[in-house]
């Protein structure tokens, strides 16, 4: 009967804050906010908002680095696949990708912009031999520059790895191998071929990931206050900043400006999808054609190209943080530091093992509910022989296709509303809309596809259905269960919006002290706060790893 209940307790989890949240910020927009003079219905918020100085760059900022972003963390991740299919190291990328998902997207923006800024990092390994600058160039804008290019390049390091990675669990439902071979034979290159025979096939399962990214990249609150403009910022960052204010008037614009990023986000969606249209129709006539396209191999190879800078510069932004936190003095132009030092840690070390503690209270919390949930759901669905459709995929993307703006100054009302808001408790259940959807795609896949002859086998003995799933089903899948807590924890660590309103400014996380510190002028700070942030991940996808192998040790032994 508890199975039965799981689905609706689990889409309740998602869809009701989701569903309240967004009404709560809709009403403000429209002049129903009891709290302040009143319920009338009225347009002064968007008034408000379009009177706004510089409104009209903040959109455009939105819609281009948004839409940028998206654009080139597909084509990169496209370009890469097809030009890597074949290498036989493709078949192992996953791990190796993990640095880069693991760590938040503040903590990786940081990196970035020490790695970027006029004196960071790539300044200083072409200087002075090669640039000749022995001052850090005062007249370059690199971070936080007017058309927003930091805040796009910061988006890539994250996006190009997630896309790529659901590209490669994608591509492992159809014979690559041996599709790449038949079109080989037909005289195709190696890239050309990935294009025309195994991306059709693959598409529809990445287009919600696609979905996913793009609506991050146009709403994106922590990578914007750190690498976007300040004076506009984008419409997020706006929206945020004016749900912060204590004037309680601000709150009208601030609803507005929140419905009018769910309206940018629904309307590109849209677009998307209504490009398809065309572009599919070329793209048929262009598979229809035949030949070997050199062309399309070589933009591939592009692609592919700018797939491992973004790669390679993400990597350089966590080793950068890392000089930083342990760095004495680092005088430009020097490309090391003159020496290393650990008062940093000491002077920080209280502090941060306090905010590490209840970042990893927070997260293990959302997980460990994130994992009931799953579990129970899919052993309901294994029991009762159900099938779930694409609309139930659609519903587990919703919380991340939604623009966080939306729906959390609501979510943060109804908090207020209960009394619970400022507490940990309401900040691990709002972490939980954002960490189940992954949690349960992680980990969907590894339960339906385990071998159901060990549980019939197990029946056959005389277990009941509950130990058949405690002591077959989940010794059985613990790597997938603890690699799908890894990733969901990940997720939990790198929540700025959502701890920044359902904590009211009294819960602090490590990805919320690393955003308010990240004008501070100590980068040895900030690198060593971005650096704890982005181990506290790798930790978990660590013990993730070691812990099946410890267990089961003696089992690898008898079979030698």
């Amino acid at each position: 009967m508890l199975l039965r209940l799981a689905p609706a307790v689990t889409l309740l989890a998602l869809a009701a804050p989701i569903v309240l949240g967004t009404a709560f910020t809709l009403l403000p927009a429209f002049g129903f906010f009891p709290a302040i003079g009143g319920a009338s219905f009225g347009f002064h918020g968007w008034n408000s908002l379009f009177a706004t100085p510089g409104f009209s760059t903040a959109l455009r900022l939105t819609l281009t680095t948004g839409l940028a972003a998206t654009v080139l963390s597909f084509a990169c991740a496209v370009g890469f696949s097809a030009t890597a299919a074949q290498w036989p190291i493709f078949a192992v990328l996953r791990r190796s990708l993990v640095p880069l998902l693991a760590s938040p997207h503040s903590a990786m923006a940081l990196g970035f912009a020490f790695l970027v800024m006029p004196s960071g990092w790539l300044v200083r390994l072409f200087s002075p031999w090669a640039t000749g600058l022995e001052r850090p160039p005062v007249n370059l804008i690199t971070v936080q520059d007017p058309l927003g290019l930091a805040l796009v390049g910061g988006l890539l390091l994250k996006e190009i790895p997630y896309l790529v990675l659901m590209i490669l669990v994608a591509s492992a439902q159809i014979p690559v191998g041996r599709t790449l071979s038949a079109a080989r034979a037909l005289g195709q290159r190696p890239a050309v071929a990935w294009l025309k025979v195994v991306f059709p096939q693959i598409y529809p399962q990445i287009r919600l990931p696609i979905f996913a990214v793009l609506a991050f990249s146009l709403s994106a609150v922590d990578v914007g206050l750190i690498l976007g403009p300040d004076n506009p910022p984008s419409l997020a960052v706006l929206a945020t900043r004016w749900f912060s204010d204590y004037d309680l008037a601000n709150y009208y614009p601030a609803a507005a400006a929140a419905t009018l990023q769910l309206l940018l986000v629904i309307a590109c969606v849209f677009g998307w999808w209504a490009a398809e249209i065309p572009v599919s129709y070329m793209a048929r006539r262009w598979i229809e054609r035949g030949g070997t396209d050199r062309l399309s191999g070589i933009l591939a190879g592009s692609a592919a190209a700018g797939s491992v800078l973004a790669g390679v510069l993400g990597l350089l932004s966590i080793f950068d943080m890392a000089i930083w936190a342990f760095a004495r003095v680092w005088r430009f132009p020097d490309a090391l530091p003159t020496g290393w030092q650990i008062s940093t840690l000491v002077r920080q070390g209280d502090h941060m093992l306090a905010t590490a503690g209840t970042t990893t209270a927070i997260g293990a919390l959302s997980v460990l509910v994130a994992l009931i949930l799953t579990l129970a759901c899919l052993e309901n669905e294994q029991r009762r022989a159900l099938r779930p459709g694409a609309t139930a995929l659609w519903l587990l993307y919703v919380p991340l296709v939604v623009p966080q703006i939306a729906f959390l100054f609501g979510v943060q009302v109804l908090l207020v509303r209960i009394g619970l808001d400022g507490t940990l408790l309401a900040v691990a259940w709002v972490h939980l809309i954002f960490v189940l959807p992954y949690v349960f795609l992680s980990l969907a896949d590894p339960f339906r596809t385990l071998d159901p002859r060990y549980a019939a086998s197990a029946a056959a003995l005389c277990a009941s259905p509950l130990r058949v799933f405690l002591a077959v089903k989940l010794p059985l899948l613990l790597r997938p269960i603890l690699m799908a807590a890894a990733v969901g924890f990940a997720v939990s660590v790198g929540q700025y919006l959502p701890t920044l309103f359902a904590g009211a400014g009294r819960v602090v996380t490590l990805t919320t002290e690393a955003v308010t510190l990240a004008g501070s002028a100590d980068r040895r700070v900030i690198g060593f706060l971005s650096l704890v942030q982005s181990m506290l991940p790798l930790l978990a996808y660590g013990i993730a790893l070691a812990v099946p192998s410890l267990l089961f040790r003696h089992r690898r032994e008898l079979l030698r």
